[in-house]
C-alpha cells in the first residue's frame, strides 16, 4: 500500500530561502525588507547575497526558524506577488 499523504513539517523548524531576481541598486534591501516583515528577527548574519557569474542576476539566501506554515505561506505568497522576483527556492 502507498501512503499518498505529505509528511508534515513540526514547526518551529530551520528554514533555508533563496530569492533570485534581476540585479539592480535596491534589489536585496527590496527582499530583506519582505522577509523581515514575516521574519522580524532576521539576524543580519543569516543573510548573504551573491551575483551570478554574467553579473545580470541576484541571489538573496536567508536561514531563519519559521514558527508556522502560515508564515511561511505569507511569506512566499508577498514574494511571488512581486514580478521582480523571478524565483524563491
Amino acid at each position: 500500500m502507498v501512503d499518498d499523504k505529505t509528511p508534515e513539517v513540526e514547526y518551529p523548524v530551520e528554514f533555508p530561502l533563496k530569492v533570485i531576481g534581476v540585479d539592480e541598486n535596491d534589489f536585496e534591501p527590496f527582499v530583506v525588507e519582505i522577509v523581515r516583515r514575516h521574519v522580524p528577527d532576521l539576524l543580519e548574519e543569516n543573510i548573504v547575497s551573491r551575483l551570478s557569474n554574467n553579473n545580470h542576476y541576484r541571489s538573496v539566501s536567508f536561514h531563519f526558524i519559521a514558527q508556522s506554515r502560515e508564515q511561511v505561506d505569507a511569506l512566499y505568497a508577498e514574494l511571488s506577488s512581486h514580478k521582480r522576483v523571478l524565483m524563491i527556492l
